[in-house]
């Protein structure tokens, strides 16, 4: 995967990145600031309708992205449940389904080139007080880049452990996903000093 942008156009693929950008923030403050559970539902609903307005194709590859997600609504719902508050468990899950629903929506209509133009801006006050805007572009631009590289990485790992042992997968894979990541850190260090570095 070269790019994290879909390959189904849609009408939003032309639409500024800043833009985007700013109306997620907007969203997200919102869903912050809006307590009680029903509009979470609202809002949960209203994602899903904007993954499924461009078909079918590009709504499953969005909620494939988002299946990363699960482990961590389980922990949190489960936890809320215990604890005897599992409507404001509910209400963090979809939360959080939405906002990373909506930031998936985002990377997928924007390229990232596009995305990094719009970093670019936003960092252009700090120039003015002498410091090198390039090293947070590119940092950002990895980020982005490689946390769905290093989610498919880890899902690798786990099946491999699933195709050759009993026990469930757990902590144990830990350590050699630790080091694919360390490896492609090195490889992508070695790669930008080759080509001047910063």
């Amino acid at each position: 995967m070269i790019s994290l942008t879909s390959p189904v156009k849609t009408r939003a693929h032309g639409w500024p990145a800043g833009a985007k950008l700013a109306a997620l923030c907007v969203a997200t403050l919102v869903l912050f600031a809006v307590q009680p559970l029903a509009p979470h539902l609202l809002f949960c609903l209203l994602m899903l309708a904007l993954y499924a307005l461009p078909g079918r194709q590009f709504l499953r590859t969005g909620l494939g992205r988002l299946r990363v997600l699960w482990p961590f609504i389980v922990v949190v719902v489960v936890w809320h449940w215990v604890i005897g508050d599992a409507v404001a468990g509910l209400q963090i899950a979809l939360r959080m389904i939405t906002a990373v629903g909506l930031a998936n929506l985002v990377t997928m209509t924007t390229r990232l080139s596009d995305m990094m133009g719009v970093v670019r801006v936003l960092c252009a006050p700090l120039r003015w007080f002498g410091i090198k805007t390039k090293a947070i572009e590119l940092a950002i631009a990895l980020v982005v880049r490689f946390t769905p590289v290093l989610v498919d990485k880890g899902q690798v790992l786990s099946q491999a452990w699933r195709a050759r042992a009993t026990k469930r997968v757990g902590w144990r894979i830990v350590l050699p996903f630790a080091v694919l990541a360390i490896d492609d850190a090195e490889h992508v260090a070695e790669a930008l000093r080759a080509r001047g570095g910063l």
